[in-house]
């Protein structure tokens, strides 16, 4: 009776042990961040080529991890490998509404501006959406396709581009669709607020709108080598992009947001 009891004592130690030494340098729990000044010398996930991605490079001894989709740095939060994760706000609400276990946190990150980028120098494109644009809000036009990407009453109806209109020619629109409500895949086509936007730029300017998805670090490069036409996917202006392409007025004001698990 001793020799078995002995054994099951050491048998549970083995059991217990090995269950923790498995989590082990995982991060548990809820978080401790509270606020930026909380990410000092934390894990933060980012989308590569964002702002977010820019910005988090700034907090002071933080290790910033660049995955390709938002949703891969999500998942890296839940999965314990990342402290927090910076990104646009509305992006934001919709994984968190699919993650109840994530949160985001009250106190904003850092606000910014979206605009369309288009080839440095093609000045003539970039006054046409520049009028395109005043003219979309004036009409009370934007706030309607934003109404239907976000808010209570969203029914992602997607913009429909007026048949009657005459096209001459086409406009290449490059994105990234995964970034709802923004631009994302559903039904196997690109929709979002910055789709919808674009058909109706495109009906002012009397052309077809043609998209390419591709990954959002790729945009700059496929609008400065003439790939694309614009850049569209919630760019927002910095000193560096405004290097190597132009920008019209902003179209979307957006905030970036830090999620942490709760």
């Amino acid at each position: 009776m001793k020799k078995i009891f002995i054994i099951t004592l050491l048998v549970m130690t083995l059991v217990l042990g090995g269950c923790g030494s498995s989590d082990s340098g995982a991060k548990t729990g809820g978080s401790d961040i509270k606020s930026a000044d909380d990410l000092v010398g934390k894990v933060i996930g980012t989308q590569l080529g964002t702002t977010g991605y820019i910005f988090a490079g700034d907090v002071e001894n933080a290790t910033v991890e660049a995955y390709n989709k938002g949703a891969d740095a999500i998942q890296a939060l839940k999965q314990g490998k990342i402290d927090a994760v910076i990104i646009d706000r509305e992006p934001a609400k919709e994984f968190v509404k699919k993650n109840d276990d994530l949160k985001i946190l009250d106190v904003p990150f850092v606000e910014e501006e979206y605009s369309i980028a288009y080839k440095l120098g093609n000045d003539e494109l970039g006054k046409k959406l520049d009028d395109a644009i005043s003219a979309l809000m004036s009409e009370g036009k934007l706030d309607e396709i934003v109404s239907h990407w976000i808010g209570e009453d969203a029914d992602h109806a997607s913009y429909v581009a007026d048949s009657s209109i005459a096209r001459n020619g086409k406009l290449i629109m490059a994105t990234n669709a995964e970034f709802p409500p923004y631009e994302s895949m559903e039904g196997g086509q690109i929709v979002g607020i910055d789709v919808d936007m674009m058909r109706a730029v495109c009906d002012k300017l009397g052309v077809d709108l043609e998209i390419e998805n591709m990954e959002f670090d790729a945009i700059i490069s496929a609008v400065d080598s003439g790939k694309a036409d614009v850049g569209v996917a919630g760019i927002s202006v910095t000193e560096d992009r405004k290097k190597n392409v132009s920008f019209t007025q902003g179209y979307a004001t957006s905030t970036q947001v830090i999620i942490v698990k709760k």
